[in-house]
Formats: C-alpha cells, structure tokens, sequence
C-alpha cells in the first residue's frame, strides 16, 4: 500500500502508517518550516510545501511512483478550527475548509482508502456542513465508510485524547481499529512510563545529550506557585490564597486544570500546542518544577527518541508536536487496514464491492 499524507505537519501520521509497513511517498503541508522535522525523520517520503487550494491531483500523482489505484491510501488531518467548540459557539464556522480540498483530491484521483482524522467536534456542526457534505461525496463515490470517536491511550498512546476517526474504501466494507489497551486488555501506559526516565532539568533549560529536552522558562511568580503545587497532580486550588490570580478569586473560578500538575501514573490529558504554558492546561511536570519539556511531549504523543524535531523557536517545536496524530494512532489504523485488505482479498470471490 502506498500513501500521500495531506496536512502532514511533522509526519506523525506518516511515522505510523510507515511503522505499520505503508509506504509513504510524499507529506504535503502549507508550512515551510515543517520540511526539515518531517523529511529527517521519515525517509525516504518526500515534503511538498503547497496551500492544497491550488493543487492540481494530477500533479501530484507526478511526483509519486505509478501505484494501482486500489493499492493508494489518500490520509489526512485537516485543520480542525473550523469544528472546534469555541469557533462553533461563537457563529464563525468556515464552511470552504481544507476537508473539502481533500474531497476534490479523493473524487479525481479514486484511492483505494482514505483516512480522516480530527477533532470529535467536526461531526456537530448544523446544517448540511463541510463534513456532511464530504460523506454525500464519499457516498456518490462509491465508497463504503466507517467512522467513530477513539481515545489515543486505548491504543497504547501514554495520552487521553478523544479524536474522530473515518475510514473509507471502495473494495471492503471497514472498520475501525480494535482498541489493544484499557479493562481486559493491556494496561493503559502511564505518564511514568512514558517520560520518568528522563533527565532532570530545570526552568528554561536545554539538556545538553537529549534531543529537544527543553522546558519553558518560569517567571519568579509561576515557579514560586508551581512550588506550592503538590507533587502527582495538584492543582491551583491547593495554592495559598495569596497566590491566586485575580481571575481565579471571582464567582467563576475558570478552569482548574490550568497550572496543574500531571499524574504520574495516569495517562496524560490531551495536549495542546500551547502545553510549553503552564497557564493552559494540566501541563506541570509530576514532580519537577516546570512544565513538560519538549521531548516529554513528543513522548506522551508516542513519538519514539530517536524523531528529532527541527524548528526556529520553542512555539514552533511546540506547534509540530501538540498538533501532530499519535504516531501509535497511525499505526493501529495502517496494521488495521492491512488486516482488512487481507480478509477482503481471501473473500473476494463471496464478497461484493461496495462500489
């Protein structure tokens, strides 16, 4: 099976289907600064910087090797703003999305599968939406569809993370990929597991042997409330009232997971591009007083050492990790459709097309 992986960012999605034995040929983002974490770390694919708006299919299918249609997996995360919670409430819905974009791609070129990941949010959106639409279109195409929410740490991801997931075909009717861990299965993989063995480091520090292990600094304020933060998953409620901030003393006291501490032996909660930022979530390090480092992050998005990330500033790393699919998540999905492609060639002559 070969692969395009659109809206590719650091290549996550593309590091687990290649783990899962998919060959993925090219990554194909509108960031310029992506090129270099994604190239290094998922050889041999190959970076296309382009806005998907102006992109001609055949083009496209220039620069990968002639591959039978049936044997191409188009895959992708679209941007997912336009489905998120606030932008919804707020009335500012983007009906002309990226996920249409990926909808011309798949009617002209015909892949064999497609792969769609996002936010659960995209499914909530009134009317006849982009996503609804996008079904119309994969329906008229002939394709059959199976989609659902998973959580990232059902699937050996140290991270609870609620995602929407679709997949389509158009010779075997698919499914989702079976959850490997929770109750019955193998343990969920915890915060501990995933980042204990790492060096300690301190507020605004860059480990001078391990790859992008590098925390946020703190101001004064911030280090001196993370002290009074207990260890293993206190909170701002457990400060001092001196310590509070001024937004937090009013009737609405926000949300009070931001300043907060990990659990070691919980998976972590769903990071965010902005986790460097310890007022955005539950981002403070177990025990260390700091937020996660960089390197911690990538791990709890079961990125493996060895995928060294490359950018200009600490916000940018942060962007390519916090945005990027669990890699865990991709390989469950690509072992997934290998074993769906084998039972529907096994059963080919009793089983009809779904076109």
């Amino acid at each position: 099976m070969v692969a395009i992986d659109f809206f590719c960012g650091a290549g996550g999605l593309t590091c687990g289907l290649k783990n899962a034995g998919i060959k993925v040929v090219l990554g194909i983002d509108v960031r310029e600064e992506f090129r270099k974490t994604y190239e290094s770390n998922n050889k041999p694919a190959k970076f296309l910087c382009a806005d998907v708006r102006q992109l001609d299919p055949c083009e496209v299918l220039k620069l990968i090797p002639e591959t039978p249609k049936n044997e191409l997996l188009l895959a992708g995360c679209a941007p997912c703003q336009p489905f998120t919670k606030q932008r919804r409430e707020n009335h500012r819905v983007e009906e002309h999305t990226l996920l249409t974009q990926f909808g011309r791609f798949v009617a002209e070129i015909l892949p064999g599968q497609i792969v769609i990941e996002n936010v659960p949010g995209i499914r909530k959106v009134e009317g006849f939406s982009t996503y609804r639409r996008f079904q119309k279109l994969l329906a008229d195409l002939g394709y059959c569809v199976c989609e659902g929410i998973i959580d990232a740490k059902d699937y050996g991801v140290p991270q609870t993370r609620r995602r929407f997931v679709m997949i389509g075909a158009r010779d075997f009717e698919p499914t989702l990929p079976p959850p490997t861990h929770g109750p019955g299965r193998q343990p969920y993989v915890t915060v501990r597991k995933a980042i204990a063995a790492y060096p300690v480091i301190k507020p605004g520090e860059q480990h001078p042997s391990v790859a992008n292990h590098r925390a946020a600094a703190l101001s004064p304020l911030n280090l001196h409330r993370l002290r009074h933060t207990p260890k293993n998953g206190g909170g701002r409620t457990d400060w001092p009232a001196e310590l509070y901030l001024d937004c937090h003393k009013e009737e609405y006291s926000g949300h009070t997971d931001v300043y907060g501490r990990m659990w070691w032996d919980r998976p972590a909660p769903a990071l965010t591009c902005r986790f460097p930022n310890l007022s955005t979530g539950r981002y403070g390090h177990p025990t260390q007083n700091r937020a996660i480092s960089l390197r911690e992050a990538a791990r709890l998005q079961s990125f493996d050492d060895s995928f060294v990330f490359f950018g200009s500033s600490q916000a940018d790393l942060a962007t390519q990790i916090g945005n990027a699919v669990p890699v865990r998540i991709g390989e469950a999905i690509g072992r997934h459709l290998f074993v769906l492609r084998q039972t529907s060639s096994a059963n080919k002559t009793t089983t009809a097309p779904c076109r």
